[in-house]
């Protein structure tokens, strides 16, 4: 039997109008999928109706894949795609496999001969890097920081240096409520002339994206508590 095709979704990174960031062929190709494999089943139901699921929403099999899933599920989560089945792989926000679950399946997925498209959409690593005028040649994704201060800072201060000496920009994120304390960390930390972007709330209506050097943001932080957002640093 010929396998289905995994689809990679990326999803809207909020509540507003999805045809901003979701290009109408992808919703189209959505729309007939009825297998998927998510993060949290109550918010991919959210996001398949803001995108225009023409399926009863009830009547979609859903398959969770979150942190905890370990890897020896991922021969089930597979079964429906080498049943035949079209599965669409959905994560919470943005780019399944990339900052959130899913490498490890998708990796899978090439091993067994499974077809996989990525689809079209938002990604707010590249959305950040797009607007903050820093190095798009070179960069590195580095996820998220230590929490515990001492090791944040000597991260902060590694990958200050490391921008310097490579010529490549550093980004990373951080759990939206632990935000405004990683932003005081990198400002107490770096050089004043260190470049930094906070691109927060990225595609909302309230988006907010500026590149300052370290110096000028000790003068005028911005509110991020409880804000998505995505810092970009570089020497």
């Amino acid at each position: 039997m010929t396998s289905g095709t995994l689809y990679l979704i990326p999803a809207p990174l909020g509540t507003g109008d999805a045809a901003w960031t979701v290009p109408a062929a992808v919703r189209q190709c959505v729309a007939g999928i009825d297998h998927f494999i998510v993060e949290h089943p109550r918010t991919a139901r959210r996001i398949l109706k803001q995108i225009g699921c023409m399926l009863p929403i009830q009547g979609i099999s859903m398959q969770v894949l979150d942190e905890h899933t370990p890897a020896k599920e991922f021969e089930n989560l597979l079964a429906p795609l080498l049943s035949g089945n079209d599965v669409g792989l959905l994560s919470d926000a943005g780019c399944p496999a990339v900052a959130d679950p899913g490498a490890g399946l998708v990796r899978l997925a090439h091993q067994k001969n499974v077809r996989v498209m990525p689809l079209v959409g938002p990604s707010s690593i590249l959305l950040a890097l797009m607007a903050s005028g820093l190095n798009g040649q070179r960069f590195v994704f580095h996820g998220y920081l230590p929490v515990e201060n001492d090791s944040r800072v000597k991260k902060i201060r590694e990958l200050e240096k490391n921008s310097i000496v490579l010529d490549q920009t550093q980004i990373f994120i951080e759990t939206p409520y632990r935000n405004q304390k990683l932003l005081e960390s990198i400002t107490l930390t770096c050089q004043d002339g260190t470049a930094l972007c906070v691109a927060c709330n990225l595609t909302l209506a309230d988006q907010f994206v500026s590149t300052r050097t370290v110096g000028k943001w000790k003068h005028a932080l911005p509110d991020l508590d409880n804000k998505p957002s995505v810092f970009l640093l570089h020497g």
